[in-house]
C-alpha cells in the first residue's frame, strides 16, 4: 500500500496540476488564493513526465517516465512507458492499476486515508483552499515566475506515510514535484507541458 500511495502521490499531485499551460504572471509574491486560482484554472491537459524515486533498498535511483492526463473534476490518470508499461487511473470514487497484463479495480471508500489524499489532489487541481487546508498546512513563498507550493499532511495516519510534498513552477505551469516519505524514501518528478501535442 505504502508503494502505492506514494505512485498515486506523484502522479495525482505533479500529474494534474502539471497539465496547465504557463501564463504571464506578475513578480509579485503570491497568496494561496491566488496560486489555487492559477493551477485550478485549468480543468483538462497532458503533461510529459520524467520521475526519479530514492527508495532505501534500492542501490540506484529508479527512474521512470510517460504521460499524465486531467480531466476536471475527478479523473487522473498515470501512463508509464518506461522502464515497464503501467497505469494507474482515478475515476470517481475507483482506483484501477493496470501491470503486466492485470487489471485491478477498489473502491476508494475502502481506504479512507488513501481516499482523503486523492481529495486534497483533487482539491488543489480545482483551486479548492479550503479543502486542502482539511487535510494539509499550506504554505506558498516566491513569486509568480517561480514560487514554491508545500503541503505537509495534518492527521496523523498520513504522516506516516507522507511527510512533505513540495511543488515548484511558474506561473500556472507546474515545473517540479518532489514528495518525502516519512520512510525517508523521496521522488522527483519533472514535468513539460503536453497539452498542445
Amino acid at each position: 500500500m505504502r508503494v502505492l500511495i506514494a505512485a498515486l502521490t506523484t502522479a495525482l499531485v505533479c500529474g494534474a496540476s502539471s497539465l496547465a499551460t504557463a501564463a504571464d504572471a506578475p513578480s509579485s509574491a503570491w497568496t494561496l488564493d491566488r496560486l489555487m486560482n492559477t493551477l485550478g484554472a485549468k480543468k483538462s491537459g497532458r503533461a510529459h513526465f520524467t520521475e526519479t524515486r530514492y527508495l532505501k533498498i534500492a542501490q540506484e535511483p529508479l527512474e521512470s517516465s510517460g504521460e499524465l492526463v486531467f480531466v476536471a473534476p475527478d479523473h487522473l490518470e498515470k501512463h508509464t512507458v518506461s522502464p515497464k508499461p503501467e497505469n494507474l487511473v482515478v475515476d470517481g470514487d475507483m482506483l484501477t492499476v493496470d501491470r503486466n497484463g492485470h487489471t485491478i479495480t477498489i473502491p476508494l471508500r475502502n481506504y479512507p486515508e488513501l481516499g482523503a489524499f486523492i481529495e486534497s489532489i483533487r482539491a488543489t487541481l480545482a483551486g479548492n483552499r479550503f479543502a486542502l487546508e482539511q487535510a494539509y498546512r499550506v504554505s506558498v513563498t516566491g513569486k509568480g515566475n517561480d514560487w514554491t507550493l508545500t503541503l505537509v499532511p495534518i492527521d496523523s495516519r498520513m504522516q506516516k506515510k507522507v511527510s512533505e510534498i513540495t511543488l515548484a513552477g511558474t506561473g500556472a505551469a507546474l515545473a517540479r514535484v518532489e514528495i518525502r516519505q516519512a520512510d525517508g524514501d523521496h521522488s522527483l518528478m519533472r514535468l513539460q507541458d503536453a497539452s498542445a501535442h
